[in-house]
């Protein structure tokens, strides 16, 4: 598959064209993320592409679109925890310095990263992280993506 899905990613993964998509979720999409050096990083796509910014979408689904960031942000944790007992905690972000379409980030952290860069913002990581091949989404993740989703799906199930 070529990476055009890339240049649209929520335009893709509303056509069934984006092979990150974990799940859809209420008002977005449950995505794994491209690098993966903190295994389980995940990213939530609100599913209008033209929406910018939270603030740009009515009350109630700005409201989901946090409930579905919740979610996500649970299920990174409860599957990070079961995989890596260094599991720490999820860092949520909604950013949108870089893409100009409604995204947040669930950044897993683990006790086994370098002591000067765990209490730090995950963007202050050295560039070679987020370009290095072994760290690139690819089939060796095809198990945590699977955890996340089935999490995902426990979640919504309870919560039903």
């Amino acid at each position: 598959m070529s990476d055009d899905w890339r240049a649209d990613r929520i335009g893709a993964a509303l056509a069934g064209e984006n092979p990150t998509v974990m799940r859809r979720l209420a008002a977005g999409f449950a995505v794994i993320g491209d690098v993966q050096f903190l295994p389980g990083y995940s990213v939530l796509l609100a599913d209008d592409p033209g929406v910018g910014r939270l603030s740009d979408l009515p009350r109630g689904k700005r409201l989901s679109f946090l409930s579905d960031l919740d979610l996500l942000g649970e299920a990174v944790e409860r599957a990070c925890r079961r995989l890596d007992p260094a599991f720490r905690r999820v860092n949520l972000e909604i950013l949108g310095n870089t893409d100009p379409f409604l995204h947040a980030h669930v950044w897993p952290r683990f006790d086994w990263e370098p002591a000067d860069r765990v209490v730090l913002p995950v963007w202050l990581y050295p560039h070679d992280r987020w370009s290095d091949e072994r760290h690139r989404l690819g089939p060796r993740h095809d198990a945590l993506r699977a955890a996340i989703g089935d999490e995902l799906d426990r979640l919504r199930e309870t919560s039903a």
